[in-house]
């Protein structure tokens, strides 16, 4: 398997059939490990991390991950490639565009990935789609013991998982949701939700993670304290609690939305889907915002026979760097790009 085959395949996570996967489109659980004995990334040594990725490469080759694995040479991958594993969130931007030795394993249809010397020497993900961030800590955990069977890590008793980041120290688990809450910016409720989430400690970050806005109506919402709490403690808050009042609030905003604004809602998303599959250019914001609304107008039934995975799955491949990797052609300018979108999403929402 290589960055190719990712290309031309939908990420499990992507798939559209998960629980409540109208409001979120997934879930996903962090953590976030050092190896005891060696300096923070920050102080290593060109040649200390060299050896943390030789070893780590060893050892994720040897544990039992589902499926099919890739790993991936981050430092020695072309810019193209990296730019394909941010958008497919297997690595952040920050990975990609630092320097020095470092790499990922993807495994399990992409929905496991394990960045090595990112901001700490290991920082491993489980994605599902909707919500199932129970089935992502029993992957994860089950992930971590291995892990542990092999390496040693920084721990101290009395702080926990030792991380570059000071907020990451104790579990070192970052929860979260990608959710798509399109009525509530409608309705412009989605100031005063987000301001709640906060004021709850809780860190929301656009499509990309952090220092990214929020495309397409999709916002990422984690967890921020590590310390303090165990690890299932921080899951069952964040499932039982946080996740359902935001999904909540968006539920309400679209009886609203169908209550008191049906025929401007209807409008919306049948414009959104001529604009999609009449189009001859458009831009990638653009189609962020057009498909919001669609996915949108087929979760209230407002249009049928679109599966929600064709919407994720045109959400990724209309990216830039999957359009390039796509045409096998790294020059297309803005404009050739536009075009080749815009013939992309008349052929994926082709009805008959």
């Amino acid at each position: 398997m290589n960055i190719d085959d990712l290309t031309r395949r939908t990420a499990e996570w992507l798939k559209g059939t998960g629980p409540l996967s109208s409001v979120v489109v997934s879930s996903r659980v962090r953590l976030a490990r050092n190896l005891a004995g060696m300096p923070f990334l920050s102080r290593c040594s060109r040649a200390q991390s060299q050896e943390i990725v030789d070893l780590l490469h060893r050892t994720l080759l040897e544990v039992a991950l589902p499926g099919e694995l890739l790993y991936v040479d981050v430092e020695h991958a072309d810019a193209l490639d990296r730019q394909i594993l941010v958008e497919r969130h297997l690595i952040s931007r920050q990975h990609a565009e630092a320097e020095g030795p470092r790499g990922v394993a993807v495994a399990g249809g992409e929905t496991v990935a394990v960045m090595v010397n990112e901001e700490d020497h290991l920082r491993a993900q489980v994605l599902r789609a909707g919500l199932q961030l129970d089935s992502c800590f029993a992957e994860i955990r089950r992930l971590d013991e291995l892990l542990e069977r092999k390496l040693s890590f920084a721990f101290l008793g009395r702080f926990g998982y030792l991380t570059a980041c000071p907020t990451n120290v104790g579990t070192a688990l970052r929860v979260s949701v990608m959710l798509h809450l399109p009525a509530l910016k409608m309705t412009g409720q989605i100031e005063k939700a987000l301001r709640a989430a906060r004021d709850l400690h809780l860190a929301v970050r656009g499509l990309y993670g952090e220092g990214t806005e929020a495309v397409g109506d999709l916002f990422q919402i984690s967890n921020q304290t590590t310390l303090g709490k165990s690890e299932q403690q921080i899951v069952d808050e964040f499932k039982d609690q946080v996740v359902p009042s935001i999904i909540e609030y968006e539920r309400r905003a679209r009886d609203t939305l169908i209550k008191n604004r049906r025929i401007a809602l209807e409008d919306k998303v049948y414009r959104a889907l001529a604009a999609l599959t009449a189009a001859r250019l458009i831009s990638s914001e653009e189609t962020m915002y057009l498909l919001s609304n669609l996915r949108l107008g087929l979760s209230l039934g407002i249009v049928e026979g679109i599966p929600i995975e064709t919407i994720n799955e045109l959400s990724l491949l209309t990216q830039p760097a999957h359009l390039l990797k796509l045409h096998n052609n790294p020059d297309m300018s803005p404009a050739e790009r536009g075009e080749a979108r815009a013939n992309l999403l008349r052929q994926k929402l082709a009805r008959p």
